[in-house]
């Protein structure tokens, strides 16, 4: 099971903060120089250092996002893939 599965729960979450996931991505942001590697550790990064979701809420795979919520996410995607390869270009 990869990180990203761990965090959609919130047993995952806990279990991930115990190992002390956050030091290892931590540490491998400060050297990678992948941009989509980097854009990975700092969503995990958000979170695990993140609150917890309110109660009914801790499985987040579980949760109905509305369908503009959807839309701005997949919006703020493309604009990253967009920043990255303008980046990636240079």
């Amino acid at each position: 099971m990869g990180l990203k599965a761990l965090t959609a729960t919130k047993a995952g979450r806990l279990l991930l903060r115990q190992k002390g996931t956050y030091v290892v991505l931590r540490e491998l942001h400060r050297s990678e120089r992948d941009a989509e590697v980097l854009s990975a550790c700092e969503k995990l990064i958000q979170v695990l250092i993140g609150d917890e979701p309110e109660p009914g809420m801790e499985n987040l795979l579980e949760v109905n996002v509305p369908e503009e919520v959807e839309e701005r996410l997949r919006r703020w995607d493309r604009e990253e893939e967009e920043r990255r390869q303008r980046e990636e270009a240079r």
